[in-house]
């Protein structure tokens, strides 16, 4: 316990410490710098989100709240390798709040995996704060520096653990400003009108993250762009839309065939057991630069835009879902057509239009084909888990199976998916469109 708690302070003081350096303004070198980041396997950033993803599962993340951690990981990586790519531009000034990233010294020489590193361990503990996460962050750091430092000469060593540790202060400044230490988890009651979200059975659960549609977006400049329109209007009659729909959730549910109930299993990617479904984009983002042998730069680049493709993704879909508070299939069934029904997929706790799985997939799909080109690929994120691979002939078509397979699990209806995707497609355009090279 000792140890653990000697880790925590060394990794607190050096986070105030590096903060205070910034402000001075004594980490900032304007120019350029030698070496590049396609010199280099995507290695050590792929065993970093490896780790993120495990952290984000042991300590049972909500989706929204692992896909901050997704996209501040991966706009640190990003920007503390940038010098060693010559051919990508700077996220400041393209992404909301104020970020302030230090220049590279001029000429000098890098190890861009040492960068990476340090940049990854300084951010990684701003969001994963149990002890076992200081604990397995350190860990990761002390074996991955003793690995890309044998034969690097020491001033190189120093100046490159200074830069990732200085970008990565950088970023934690920047995601200080988003509103989430004031906007977590705030108090809620549900509302009163007719087909109004209420907690559903069999956990009854308090409302999650009510307030995460007010973060400060990533990308998005104007949330009401993004904004779906309305579902349909509550109605108790048979003749009704609501009243069809719910009958299809219904009736898919009584009637699963033993590939739906696997689709539905496979992407239902809990908190607690998975590391949710951001996390499913970024190990798929994982599994795809290992397989395709891919560089640090294009790891890079991979990382940061599936991020923030998934962190707007979550930020837009709370804002429609405690817009509309729409009420979930569980509650409309056992109200009008078989009091005793319960989904395959347990209900999660927030309002339900639109889907989250369907926007974040749908945002996903689009940078994930931007990045890698868009084509047949398998994927293998719960390979481990038994539940074997799934392939695809493109990440749309990936996307509309996760989006579907929550239909399948009886918890959200046809529209929230349908437009969920349409709405993800557009925050991943928005991602996409960022001038990522000059």
């Amino acid at each position: 316990m000792l140890r653990v708690h000697a880790v925590k302070l060394t990794l607190g003081l050096a986070v105030i410490a590096l903060v205070a350096l910034a402000a001075s303004g004594l980490t900032g070198r304007a120019g350029g710098a030698a070496g590049l980041a396609s010199d280099h396997s995507a290695d050590v950033a792929a065993r970093w989100f490896d780790l993120t993803y495990s952290l984000t599962r042991s300590e049972s993340a909500s989706p929204p709240v692992a896909s901050r951690a997704f996209a501040y990981a991966g706009v640190a990586l990003y920007e503390a390798v940038l010098p060693g790519m010559p051919q990508h531009r700077s996220l400041k000034g393209q992404v909301n709040g104020e970020m302030s990233i230090p220049a590279p010294e001029i000429g000098a020489e890098y190890n861009w995996p040492i960068v990476a590193n340090a940049a990854l361990a300084t951010v990684m503990p701003v969001f994963y704060k149990s002890e076992k996460s200081y604990v397995a962050v350190a860990g990761l750091q002390s074996e991955i520096r003793n690995e890309v430092s044998e034969g690097v000469s020491r001033d190189v060593v120093v100046r490159s653990e200074e830069r990732g540790r200085a970008v990565g202060v950088a970023v934690i400044r920047w995601a200080l400003g988003d509103g989430y230490e004031s906007l977590k988890n705030c108090a809620y009651t549900p509302a009163a009108f007719s087909g109004a979200w209420r907690p559903t059975p069999p956990a009854n659960a308090a409302a999650l993250e009510p307030c995460w549609g007010r973060l400060r977006p990533f990308v998005m400049k104007s949330l009401a762009a993004y904004r779906p329109a309305p579902p349909p209007a509550f109605s108790e009659s048979n003749a009704s839309d609501l009243y069809k729909q719910a009958r299809e959730v219904y009736d898919v549910a009584k009637g699963l065939t033993p590939e739906q109930k696997a689709v539905a299993a496979y992407w239902a990617d809990a908190p607690g057991t998975t590391g949710t479904p951001p996390g499913h984009s970024v190990a798929i983002v994982t599994q795809l630069l290992r397989e395709r042998g891919k560089t640090l730069d294009y790891a890079a680049e991979a990382y940061a835009r599936v991020g923030l493709a998934v962190a707007d993704a979550f930020i837009s879909c709370w804002e429609a879902k405690y817009e509309y508070n729409y009420l979930r299939p569980v509650t409309y069934v056992q109200l009008l057509i078989d009091p005793e029904w319960l989904p395959m997929l347990g209900t999660p706790p927030f309002p339900e239009y639109t889907s989250g799985h369907s926007v974040q997939s749908g945002a996903a799909a689009e940078v994930l084909a931007a990045v890698f080109g868009d084509g047949p690929f398998t994927d293998r994120t719960h390979e481990s888990r038994g539940l074997g691979t799934r392939s695809f002939a493109s990440f749309g078509e990936a996307a509309e199976e996760a989006a579907i397979s929550r239909v399948y699990g009886g918890i959200h209806f046809m529209p929230a998916v349908t437009v969920g995707l349409e709405q993800g497609e557009a925050i991943g355009q928005a991602v996409n469109a960022l001038q990522w090279r000059n």
